[in-house]
């Protein structure tokens, strides 16, 4: 029997690309280590191996893969179960998806790091309008993006919608999300591999990652 790769996730605390390849290993129980480093001070060896310099990095006995989207794939077809589905439409249209994800979150961010009130309002109301064109191509049946099974999709929006409740919860914050896709954002932030996809003190890093950036969502 071949022995399983040793797996290392290199990560920023506060990233949601780290954190979706952390759900999707935790979702597929595979043992990994966790090395978080500071986004200030990133070390000569991270250089090394993000030629981006960007997380995650999921080193893999030696060699490092980067890139997130990148990272899931390779992680599903290595362990089992998958998490695409296996009709290679659908799989492209879940892919897409997740692509999409990414210019979500971009937006979510350019929201929370803007300076002033007129950038503030454009990337709200842009992630706004996102999340509606995301509510079109929901499935009617709950919980998940495509019904009732749990796919890499919904691994990769589970970050934007924790960060949308803790805004929500802790910032007065609220963008508004369908019956549909608030039922999606439910079931997803039960699952212990969300739950347990970030650091307990998130919340506190996520406020000191506000703080830093001193931006117009904490003047508001």
């Amino acid at each position: 029997m071949s022995k399983s790769p040793k797996l290392e996730l290199v990560s920023f605390k506060i990233c949601p690309f780290v954190q979706r390849s952390i759900i999707a290993l935790n979702q597929k129980g595979i043992a990994y280590t966790l090395t978080h480093i500071n986004p200030q001070e990133t070390p000569d060896w991270f250089k090394a191996i993000s030629p981006l310099g960007k997380v995650p990095v999921l080193v893999v006995d030696g060699t490092p893969v980067f890139e997130s989207a990148v990272i899931l794939e390779y992680l599903d077809e290595v362990y089992p179960p998958a998490l695409h589905p296996a009709d290679p439409l659908e799989k492209a249209r879940q892919r897409a998806w997740v692509e999409f994800c990414s210019e979500l979150l971009g937006r979510q961010h350019r929201m929370l790091t803007a300076q002033d009130e007129a950038g503030f309002n454009e990337a709200r109301e842009s992630l706004q309008q996102g999340l509606q064109r995301l509510d079109t191509v929901l499935a009617e049946q709950a919980p998940y993006f495509a019904g009732e099974q749990f796919h890499l999709v919904d691994c990769v929006y589970a970050p934007l919608f924790m960060r949308l409740a803790l805004l929500k919860q802790s910032y007065a914050l609220e963008i508004a999300l369908s019956t549909r896709m608030q039922a999606w954002s439910d079931a997803l932030l039960a699952l212990d591999a969300v739950k347990t996809s970030v650091v307990e003190e998130f919340p506190m890093v996520f406020a000191n990652f506000l703080k830093a950036q001193d931006g117009y969502i904490l003047k508001r």
